[in-house]
């Protein structure tokens, strides 16, 4: 960094005056005037000159001028690739449009690497396109796939499909892999315009269609951490087990009051659990018990580093990785039953519609009674089962209030505009070698919706008695559709007889209505999906901007601090603000400082752990399918486009394509408007939501592929329209990139 110690000027400072003071990008000489930097410091400005363009915070043009991205028309992002070479580059600067890059345009860029792109052009939708021209941080470093050989040549095919090259193995860089293994590879030299990238074989994961690869091939891709760090294992080592009398000193004793926990039956770590009273004059006061991580995790501790890294917890359907050791997030951090544990309570008090009406957060010490799971408290609650009813008699009144409360908060959250899209999700069901052996619909029933209903509560609760301080703080916000992809929406919604109020200043609540206007109609599934995909991701930010898809004015995430980052930050927010009743002003700037830096990298692993999980589930699907091939399955169209259409297979979750060119009965043209493939002559149409029957014609497990094809059943055909199947006018050739079966959460992004 050479003299950057004794620099007077700092990067914020050099970008301000730049912004202030330039219509043009500047030469050096005009920097050091604007910015009056003294002789002896120029060196020293210079380099720090080097690192804003690094950065990608300064762009550096071939006349060795200066200037902001955001002037000169490029936008600094990361490159998202698709298989067959184009590919999108995400926007850093949250609330800015995608910039799609044509094959031809791409450069060198591999998919994940950060990377500045000129704006090119504009269509006439809005939709931006533009050309990479530097490529300012590599993704990648390794090869994770299947190692290959043809005509004496050894490649590594990725098994990250948006990555398109192939990575090119010299013989003696083969590390004794044989053809067919699944291998990780080091990245030697990059692509250019004209070659692959090469590189060498470090390590063999073992034959492509083991059992439980998938999942090690992911957490290799994506660069998740798997084990700890010996120096983190022995500093969890060196928290006690079990809570000492000293630390409940200043503590409110809730062990008395009757608790529990409600998870599924494979969780091991329990970070949240409820009590709940029924007041005499009507309504509740519930309390949420959130595990106080914070407590034993000291900030800036090793525990602490390596828990900001992974950010998350990652799920597979196989495999945890998690935040935390072992120890922590399923020892002394976990709200078991029969132990003292402490916690952060939030208690509030509710009337009977449901509406808030005071509350209290406090630091307490707990004991729960009793580990109950979804399925045993629907058992309680619905089944009425006479066994559980005896065994946990003296618990059932409280699971009774607790349904009784959450349902009228589930009513208030909808009346206010919540949207409640409540769609069905996948399971794997593995055997005891680790095999899939059935996909099910993964259980939903009121005791799921008891506990969601508490959490949203505590973290609305939490959100708003920060914000009203007005005080530094994370949140977790959902920001408003883009006004284009709503307008495509409401137009959408013509098509079916629907209109959507105040689209042109839209509040949540019109959406919901819509929700709930189509509930039980044919055209529901369809609607549920064309709206989760014109929706915005919600992520974490220092400034609050309220969570559009709950409605909510005021949101953080609060009730899970063994699993996610974002949690323990906001605990140790509270903590300070409890204890010296608000913040210093020097605490007060660094956690204003340090907040949006939080924001960003927690996002962006959450962003990767929803990814490797959809990939994991993703690839055990197609194995699945492989064994299915020829069977017929009833389904519904979850997708159109120019090459066909996407069905999800009712019973089995798993998504795949009918290519257009198996349609031999018409030409097809896409509608998009409609969401469509109609018939040109014919004017048979194929629209998302519609229920079909297909057969599976072709599984691949190489790209994970799956093609299915249409079965006809008996139909009137159209007077005067359209010709015999076998007298049919052959298709002229559409190209379309290779169906994938994805997840129900891929095709949206999760919202909450």
């Amino acid at each position: 960094m050479g003299k950057k110690a004794d620099l007077m000027v700092t990067q914020e400072e050099i970008l301000k005056k730049i912004q202030e003071k330039s219509n043009h990008p500047l030469l050096v000489p005009e920097l050091l005037r604007i910015l009056s930097i003294p002789r002896e410091e120029r060196r020293a400005f210079k380099k720090l000159l080097e690192e804003l363009v690094e950065q990608g915070k300064l762009i550096r043009t071939r006349g060795h001028r200066y200037g902001l991205p955001q002037k000169m028309n490029l936008v600094i992002g990361r490159f998202k690739g698709h298989r067959d070479g184009y590919g999108f580059v995400i926007p850093e600067e949250p609330g800015i449009d995608d910039v799609y890059i044509g094959i031809r345009s791409r450069e060198d860029a591999m998919h994940g690497d950060r990377v500045v792109a000129r704006i090119e052009s504009r269509k006439r939708d809005g939709r931006r396109e533009g050309r990479i021209i530097r490529v300012l941080e590599r993704a990648h470093s390794r090869f994770v796939g299947r190692y290959e050989r043809d005509r004496g040549i050894g490649f590594v095919v990725s098994s990250d499909r948006r990555i398109a090259h192939d990575l090119v193995i010299p013989a003696n860089q083969t590390g004794g892999a044989t053809p067919g293994q699944a291998v990780v590879a080091q990245i030697i030299a990059y692509p250019t315009g004209n070659r692959n990238p090469q590189g060498k074989i470090i390590r063999i994961l073992g034959e492509a269609t083991d059992a439980g690869i998938d999942t090690e091939m992911v957490v290799e891709e994506q660069g998740l951490p798997k084990d700890f760090r010996p120096e983190v294992l022995a500093e969890a080592d060196r928290i006690p087990e079990r809570v000492q009398p000293e630390m409940i000193a200043e503590r409110v004793d809730l062990r008395r009051l009757p608790t529990v926990t409600i998870d599924g039956e494979k969780a091991r770590d329990f970070d949240d659990a409820v009590s709940i009273e029924a007041l005499p004059v009507g309504g509740y006061r519930l309390f949420v018990h959130i595990a106080d991580v914070g407590f034993y995790v000291a900030e800036g501790s090793l525990l602490d580093q390596e828990a900001y890294v992974r950010g998350t917890s990652v799920y597979f359907p196989d495999a945890v990785l998690p935040m935390f050791p072992e120890r922590l997030s399923n020892g002394i951090c976990s709200l078991n039953p029969h132990e003292d544990r402490l916690t952060l309570t939030a208690e509030m008090r509710f009337d009977t519609r449901g509406q808030r009406t005071g509350y209290k957060i406090y630091d307490s010490v707990i004991q729960s009674d009793e580990r109950m799971t979804y399925t045993g408290v629907r058992r309680i609650l619905v089944d009425k089962d006479p066994e559980l009813l005896r065994r946990y008699s003296p618990l059932v009144p409280m699971f009774q209030a607790m349904q009784q409360l959450a349902v009228q908060l589930h009513r208030s959250r909808l009346e206010r505009g919540s949207l409640d899209f409540d769609l069905p999700e996948p399971q794997i069901v593995l055997d005891l070698q680790g095999k899939t052996v059935n996909i099910v619909e993964e259980e939903r029933s009121i005791a799921h919706r008891i506990i969601e209903e508490f959490m949203l509560a505590a973290n609305e609760t939490v959100a708003e008695h920060v914000s009203k301080m007005e005080l530094p703080f994370l949140y977790r916000i959902h920001d408003e559709p883009d006004p284009q992809k709503m307008a495509a929406f409401n137009e959408f919604l013509h098509n079916l007889g629907l209109h959507l109020k105040g689209a042109s200043a839209l509040h949540p609540l019109a959406l919901s209505e819509i929700l709930e206007e189509v509930k039980d109609r044919p055209e529901e599934r369809l609607i549920n999906h064309v709206l989760l995909r014109s929706m915005k991701q919600a992520r974490y930010s220092a400034e609050n901007r309220g969570h559009f898809g709950l409605a909510a004015p005021f949101y953080t995430h609060f009730t899970s601090p063994i699993r996610r980052y974002p949690d323990l930050v906001v605990h140790r927010l509270l903590r300070e603000i409890q204890e010296g009743k608000g913040l210093s002003p020097k605490r007060s700037d660094l956690w204003r400082e340090r907040l949006p830096k939080i924001a960003l990298h927690t996002s962006e692993r959450e962003r990767v752990a929803m990814e490797a999980e959809r990939e994991v589930v993703q690839r055990r699907k197609v194995k699945f399918m492989a064994e299915k091939v020829g069977e017929e399955f009833g389904g519904f169209i979850t997708g159109a486009a120019a090459y066909g259409f996407f069905v999800e297979l009712e019973s089995l979750f798993v998504e795949g394509l009918v290519h257009v060119t198996s349609l031999s009965d018409d030409y097809y043209l896409y509608r998009e408007d409609l969401h469509a493939l109609i018939g040109e002559h014919n004017r048979r149409s194929f629209r998302i939501g519609d229920p079909v029957r297909v057969r599976v014609e072709r599984v691949s497990v190489d790209d994970w592929t799956i093609d299915f094809s249409l079965v006809e059943e008996d139909r009137p055909k159209a007077p005067g329209k359209g010709k015999s199947e076998k007298t049919a006018p052959k298709k002229p050739a559409q190209k379309r990139p290779p169906a994938r079966a994805r997840s129900r959460s891929s095709k949206g992004r999760k919202r909450g």
